[in-house]
C-alpha cells in the first residue's frame, strides 16, 4: 500500500469566499483514478467531521509528485 495525498478543496460555510487546500494522507492499493473514487465515502466521513465546511472539489497526487508541481 502507497500513500496518495488527497488535496480537498473546502470554503467556509459562514463565508462562502473563503476556501483553501487541504492535504490529507490517504492510503490507497490503486492508481490515482481509484482514489478518486475510493476516497469519496473518506471524505464524506472528513466533511461529516468538519460541519462549518464544504467541500468543492479534490483529487489524488502522490506527495513527492505534488510537491513538483507547487
Amino acid at each position: 500500500m502507497g500513500l496518495i495525498e488527497l488535496i480537498v478543496t473546502v470554503c467556509s460555510l459562514a463565508h462562502p469566499g473563503v476556501c483553501n487546500d487541504r492535504h490529507l494522507q490517504f492510503v490507497s492499493q490503486g492508481s490515482l483514478r481509484a482514489c478518486m473514487f475510493n476516497a469519496q465515502p473518506y471524505m464524506a466521513k472528513w466533511a461529516g467531521d468538519h460541519p462549518d465546511i464544504h467541500i468543492m472539489k479534490w483529487r489524488c497526487a502522490y506527495p513527492d509528485q505534488e510537491q513538483q508541481t507547487l
